[in-house]
This record gives structure tokens, C-alpha cells and sequence, in this order.
């Protein structure tokens, strides 16, 4: 089996105080986290390869605890790095993440650019699947932004926050060669 999963955290605890690469997971999205052990594909994974974000690690663990499997962590597979602003008002951030996804070669009142986050999700991913040397599925625990720029690069399509999911805690699956054929079509979210 040549399949991957991409799957990103659920709702978290929310705390300004905190730097948002610190979040966990509220108790909403830890619920939310322990459904993907009911979805077909949970059966099939052996490793799990996650950001090294809290919240997927988090999500990552609760997964684990219905199935038997290997975590490993990434450091490169973290959300857009949004950093210069930290925590944003919902509203505002909308905004930010809207600009984001619409010019992908400027950097967004000093977030790390769409187009460089995308070459380092695409070249994390690959490399994670390499240092495994196997071809079992495998699945990604990670956020939301560069779970998008990811899929847009497997469906060879422009960046576009039209392929971004509607919340956190949502999955899709892909085959490993799209990677470099970039043949994956009519990708989509699929909630938890």
C-alpha cells in the first residue's frame, strides 16, 4: 500500500499568554482526535509521523492510544510560522490567513511566506517517508495552513485557501507518487 493520510489537529486551548506552537488540545478536540481511530484507514497505520508541534504530538498520542503504532517527530512539518504576530483576534487573523493564501511570494505582515511553507511540507514529507523505508501507509498529524499547501502541491494547483478545511480535525489521503507526479485530482477534506 503506497497510501498516506494527512490529518490535522482538532480544536485546542486558546491562551494569548502562550506561543501558539504551545498549545494543546482542549477537551473538544481530544473527543474529536480519538474518532480517527474509527475511520477505515486507522486499521492500515503502523507510523505516525508528527510536527513537533504540541498540539500535533497531542493529536498524534491520542491516536496511538487505540492503535499500535510508532511516533515520530518532525520539526519541519510545523504550521506556517506566524511568529512576528503571534496570537491574533479571530478576526484579524482571518484577515492575515485570507492575504496569506492570496499573495504566496510576500510575506504577510512577517509570517514565514505560503510558497516557502509549502517547499518545506512538500520536502518534509517526502523525507519522512524516506527515512521510514517502507511503503505502508502512514499517517501525518499536523495543522491546517500547510496541510492546504500540501494538497494544492499533490493536485498541482495554485495556492488557494479555497482548498482549505472548515475546521481543525479534519483528514484527507493521498498516494505517495503524487508527491512528484502531482496527479492527486478533487482533493478534500473529510471531517472527523
Amino acid at each position: 500500500m503506497t497510501w498516506c493520510i494527512y490529518l490535522t489537529h482538532p480544536e485546542v486551548r486558546i491562551d494569548p499568554e502562550i506561543p501558539v506552537p504551545e498549545w494543546g488540545l482542549s477537551d473538544i478536540g481530544r473527543a474529536r482526535a480519538r474518532l480517527a481511530c474509527d475511520f477505515p484507514f486507522a486499521e492500515h497505520i503502523r507510523d505516525i509521523v508528527s510536527s513537533g508541534e504540541v498540539k500535533a504530538k497531542e493529536t498524534a498520542r491520542v491516536f496511538a492510544e487505540g492503535c499500535p503504532v510508532r511516533i515520530h517527530i518532525r520539526q519541519d512539518l510545523h504550521e506556517n510560522d506566524r511568529s512576528a504576530t503571534g496570537f491574533l483576534p479571530p478576526a484579524e487573523f482571518e484577515e492575515t490567513a485570507d492575504r496569506f493564501f492570496a499573495e504566496p511570494h510576500a510575506s504577510i505582515r512577517g509570517w514565514e511566506r505560503a510558497i516557502d511553507a509549502q517547499t518545506r511540507i512538500v520536502s518534509g514529507v517526502r523525507e519522512a517517508l524516506s527515512d521510514l523505508g517502507h511503503d505502508a501507509p502512514v499517517l501525518f498529524t499536523g495543522h491546517g495552513a500547510v496541510g492546504t499547501l500540501l494538497m494544492c502541491h499533490l493536485m498541482n494547483v495554485p495556492i488557494s485557501r479555497s482548498h482549505d478545511q472548515k475546521r481543525g480535525g479534519c483528514w484527507y489521503r493521498f498516494e505517495r507518487d503524487w508527491l512528484t507526479s502531482q496527479a492527486g485530482r478533487d482533493l478534500n477534506w473529510t471531517e472527523l
